[in-house]
């Protein structure tokens, strides 16, 4: 889930109509490519790796990984501020931390609290990596090229009363024929957490979904009762797949995933993955899938053995096998 809570300021709702009107936040109506639709009766078991593949060492907690060939970039919390570090692998399970890629600039629009929790790719040479940034109350999605920032957030929170007035975090970047694609949080004034996807052909200009949200949260009880984000998303035997944190009402997190043949109609299957060791018993979040070995795909994520939903969860980052079996 987006770090930090929910806060008030004066003149909000002001502001994001001003967005709006600008220009902004761009709306349209759209689907990702629609898939035939596999085998419906298959799903997915976790095969969870025992250990951290990344520990946290000094730092308080180390989250939010995405993998990018032999390169991982993470989340690193130092007690007072999340930076983007960077780590390298030979074969995916043995990390080795290199340095921090990226932090917040108090000076600009990104303030001083976050610059991590983002989603990168390669695109052509370059490592692109949409990041969250901005106030912990109100944060938004900036980019960096190779490490280079844009100058603005590429993503808005939504106009007055919208699903994600008070926040958009949690992005998770994918590339689909002729656009970019990218599922992220929102929350409203409400504090409900949900997720919503936006579109852009050159991954800057985005526009959101009209419809948004695309997955709301689960009814009282529900392991996402209290709220969802973190959305990784891939493609296998036919359908869309998404997996996303859920927030349970003590803040114990947990991995829940949907289907789609649309990437915007999604399927919430009963399959609920729970951290199965005493490091990340309490929290399993911040999934990020390689789908490049076939019927078997690997996931990224990040654990804690402290239910919290912000920082300070001695959060470590853990591997694990996806195999697809029978129900």
């Amino acid at each position: 889930m987006r770090k930090g809570a929910r806060g008030w300021g004066p003149g909000a709702g002001v502001a994001c109509l001003a967005l709006l009107l600008s220009g902004c936040s761009r709306y349209s109506d759209f689907s990702l490519p629609v898939l035939s639709g596999g085998n419906s009766n298959y799903s997915f078991e976790f095969q969870e790796h025992v250990a951290p593949v990344l520990e946290r060492g000094g730092a308080g907690d180390v989250l939010n990984p995405s993998v990018v060939g032999h390169d991982m970039y993470y989340s690193e919390w130092d007690g007072r501020t999340w930076h983007t570090a960077h780590a390298q692998s030979e074969d995916g399970v043995a990390w080795s931390k290199t340095r921090r890629v990226l932090s917040p600039d108090p000076a600009t629009w990104e303030g001083s609290y976050i610059a991590a929790n983002g989603s990168a790719l390669a695109v052509g040479n370059s490592i692109w990596y949409w990041f969250v940034a901005g106030d912990r109350n109100r944060p938004r999605i900036g980019l960096a090229r190779d490490w280079r920032k844009e100058a603005r957030p590429v993503l808005e929170t939504g106009p007055y009363m919208s699903w994600d007035e008070y926040g958009v975090a949690d992005p998770y970047a994918i590339r689909v024929g002729d656009f970019y694609y990218l599922y992220f949080l929102g929350e409203d004034r409400a504090s409900r957490q949900r997720i919503g996807v936006a579109r852009s052909r050159d991954g800057i200009q985005w526009e959101k979904l009209r419809t948004n949200p695309v997955l709301e949260v689960g009814g009282p009880g529900a392991f996402d009762e209290s709220g969802l984000g973190e959305p990784a998303v891939w493609t296998s035997g036919g359908f869309y797949w998404m997996l996303y944190t859920g927030r349970a009402a003590d803040e114990t997190r947990r991995l829940g995933l949907a289907r789609s043949t649309d990437g915007v109609r999604w399927t919430k299957l009963p399959t609920v993955f729970t951290g199965a060791q005493a490091w990340d018993a309490k929290v399993l979040c911040d999934p990020t899938v390689d789908a490049s070995s076939g019927t078997d795909t690997r996931v990224y994520f990040g654990g804690g053995d402290v239910a919290r939903p912000d920082e300070n969860l001695n959060g470590q980052i853990g591997m694990g096998v996806l195999k697809m079996v029978a129900k």
